[in-house]
């Protein structure tokens, strides 16, 4: 049996295992999904590890996702990366290939895509969307962004460098898109136009603080989706109504991105709304 996990540290909270064995299970698929923590500054001794303890088993290590803090270690480790991971210069998913090499590619941006044009029924194309955050998150989910055909694009972050570095390196894929790509400071969002759409691939929820976007950057009926998911976003999704504004967490993003990863590594594409729906019934992640 192929083995595959999600690494990570912390890791015990993720999802991960479960949204991957009833893929297993509704497509027939045999494989073991597990958790694996990984130490800091010890990743490429993990993949290792994991690939030798399989082998050791008798089975195959099939792959891994990966999440933080480890998603630009994985970018270095891989041999060969996707068009889109290249991009965000960020790995979430590792696909170890029969001739040992090692396959990386970057799901989430696809997986948030998925999530609001699919699950939340939201079309994208000719949106004003308004990306919170210059980090990982972010970078990972920019590229299909631009690629949904929204009209304009404002990356906005706290420290306004970071946001012209990262709409710099997707200057080329926007032109090509047609789409309008800004920087922005947080601290000067307010003479900005409403959005459609707003992303937050800050941190904030995860620790707590305050929501990092001012009032009155949002249409009324737009759509406000956090990355987190679980009580971890209870306080975004609170702001968002109460800007009168469509709330919705990371759980269908984590769902739709984990479908891709398995998709990448079965050949099978798994039935992602049956999960969200099902997880959704386990886990009130609603405010």
């Amino acid at each position: 049996m192929d083995r595959y996990c999600v690494m990570g540290n912390p890791v015990e909270h993720s999802r991960s295992p479960w949204i991957h064995a009833r893929f297993a299970e509704l497509t027939g698929q045999p494989m073991d999904y597990g958790r694996r923590l990984v130490p800091l500054g010890g990743f490429a001794e993990a993949v290792a590890a994991f690939r030798e303890e399989a082998a050791a088993q008798g089975g195959r290590a099939g792959g891994c996702n990966v999440t933080v803090p480890f998603k630009f270690d994985a970018a270095a480790l891989a041999d060969r990366r996707s068009e889109r991971a290249e991009l965000a210069q960020a790995v979430n998913t590792l696909r170890f290939e029969a001739d040992g090499s090692v396959y990386g590619d970057n799901t989430d941006g696809v997986g948030l895509v998925n999530d609001i044009e699919r699950n939340a029924g939201r079309p994208l194309a000719g949106a004003e969307l308004l990306l919170v955050g210059a980090g990982g998150a972010a970078a990972g989910v920019l590229g299909p962004l631009l690629h949904a055909g929204v009209r304009r694009l404002v990356v906005a972050n706290r420290t306004r460098d970071k946001a012209v570095a990262l709409v710099q390196r997707h200057a080329a894929p926007a032109r090509a898109q047609g789409v309008v790509l800004e920087a922005q400071p947080l601290d000067g969002m307010s003479g900005l136009a409403r959005f459609d759409v707003l992303v937050n691939g800050t941190a904030a929820s995860l620790a707590g603080d305050a929501v990092p976007v001012p009032a009155g950057v949002l249409r009324e009926g737009a759509l406000a989706v956090d990355m987190m998911y679980g009580p971890a976003a209870a306080g975004f999704l609170a702001w968002a109504r109460a800007q009168g504004a469509e709330p919705r967490d990371g759980l269908g993003m984590l769902v739709e991105q984990a479908a891709e990863s398995f998709t990448l590594w079965r050949g099978v594409a798994p039935p992602a709304a049956e999960v969200l729906a099902e997880l959704r019934r386990i886990v009130d992640t609603r405010a």
